[in-house]
């Protein structure tokens, strides 16, 4: 059973087949590039180890672009982590695109920002943790694989709830830690989901999430090949890829 999060994604995304154009799965990312209305769009989504499991890692392996975009957007449901990867992927390269505004801005510095003065707690290991350390008042990292410095993610419910900023790696949408992680913030904290696996949509919004720090793919051919030859994200980043970050509108309850 899938979690929550991704059935609603799953029901976001478009019922009819769109043409799968490719498929790859990389050491570290994989990609699905479907056509859809003459254009052909690539959604990324990082790649699940499925080591030590008897099953094989994609059982329609050589044939997953002759599947059709819902069934591949279905495998977000599998067992299996590198299905689970290729599902994701898909629905990042379906989801219907926002009619919001896209900002150019460094999820880092987002955070920086917004947590100069108050408390951050960021789930997964980013690269940038030294230097955001500096730069707010109180950082705490949670890690599946604790690094020094970092604390076990099992101390998520003891952390979370003290934190003004709270910014959840995407890798936990694959991992289907998202909904637990979510219900663990406080209603006053602000949340950032981040990584190339986020997808954009204001679906997130109405979860609860204000600002979605994710990836658009440009340069889809570079990317494919990037992807095939093990690339990790800074050098797909060089290869044809934006980060862009979109931000949840408030509303006013009593406009003028």
């Amino acid at each position: 059973m899938a979690s929550p999060i991704i059935e609603q994604l799953l029901g976001a995304v478009p019922a009819a087949d769109h043409a799968v154009v490719d498929v790859r799965i990389g050491s570290s990312w994989t990609a699905v590039v479907v056509q859809v209305d003459g254009d052909r769009r690539c959604g990324l989504a990082a790649t699940l180890s499925s080591a030590g499991r008897d099953e094989p890692a994609v059982r329609d392996a050589g044939r997953l672009a002759t599947l059709g975009s819902r069934a591949l957007c279905e495998l977000a449901r599998s067992a299996s982590p590198v299905e689970v990867s290729v599902g994701m992927a898909a629905i990042n390269a379906l989801l219907p695109r926002a009619d919001l505004p896209w900002t150019e801005v460094n999820a880092a510095e987002l955070l920086a920002q917004r947590g100069a003065q108050g408390k951050v707690a960021l789930v997964g290991h980013f690269p940038f943790v030294d230097w955001l350390r500096e730069r707010v008042q109180m950082l705490w990292v949670l890690e599946l694989a604790p690094r020094p410095g970092d604390l076990p993610a099992s101390a998520a419910p003891e952390v979370i709830p003290q934190a003004d900023m709270v910014a959840l790696t995407s890798m936990t949408l694959l991992n289907h830690t998202f909904d637990g992680l979510l219900a663990l913030c406080r209603p006053d904290a602000q949340v950032m989901l981040l990584g190339p696996s986020t997808p954009l949509s204001p679906l997130l919004f109405e979860r609860g999430v204000h600002l979605l720090s994710g990836a658009v793919v440009e340069n889809i051919d570079a990317v494919l090949r990037g992807v095939s030859e093990g690339a990790g994200f800074r050098q797909l980043h060089r290869l044809g890829v934006r980060l862009v970050t979109m931000t949840r509108i408030q509303r006013s309850e009593n406009p003028a």
